[in-house]
């Protein structure tokens, strides 16, 4: 089976992010930065992100909650480190897209290679924990949004 063994690829990604997560803790002002809470899990995150030049030039979460929550906002700060903060929305965008809820059913955009974050479309299959999964990027969203003076 293909498919077990990318399923079991997907879940080792997943499980290394959460044991090990990639850019953990928060950043000083002027960062931006903006909490999230998922009820329904008990998840709580805090995406803190600093932006020069419209570039995302570091980022970090903080919070605690089930692994898909923490996983997923891990990965996150890996995908859009370093990247310009119009490239990070369409990768939100696109990450939401694989999420299936993203309402206008704009263009996917091809070009944007979500890597390691393919490994989280299988929570599609889990209504209830998409919310999980899209929190991080979502307080990431927020974040971002404070910055608009």
């Amino acid at each position: 089976h293909a498919m077990a063994g990318l399923e079991d690829l997907y879940r080792e990604i997943i499980l290394d992010h959460y044991r090990t997560p990639r850019n953990r803790g928060e950043l000083d002002p002027p960062a931006l930065s903006a909490d999230g809470h998922n009820p329904l899990c008990g998840d709580e995150i805090r995406i803190s992100v600093a932006v020069q030049d419209g570039v995302v030039t570091d980022v970090r979460f903080s919070g605690s909650g089930c692994s898909i929550s923490q996983s997923s906002a891990s990965m996150m700060t890996s995908a859009i480190k370093g990247k310009p903060v119009e490239q990070v929305k369409s990768i939100v965008r696109r990450f939401k897209q694989m999420m299936t809820i993203d309402e206008e059913d704009s263009e996917i955009d091809e070009s944007i290679n979500l890597g390691d974050l393919e490994a989280l479309q299988g929570v599609v299959k889990f209504p209830v924990r998409i919310k999980c999964a899209t929190l991080g990027w979502n307080t990431l969203l927020d974040a971002l949004a404070t910055e608009q003076k």
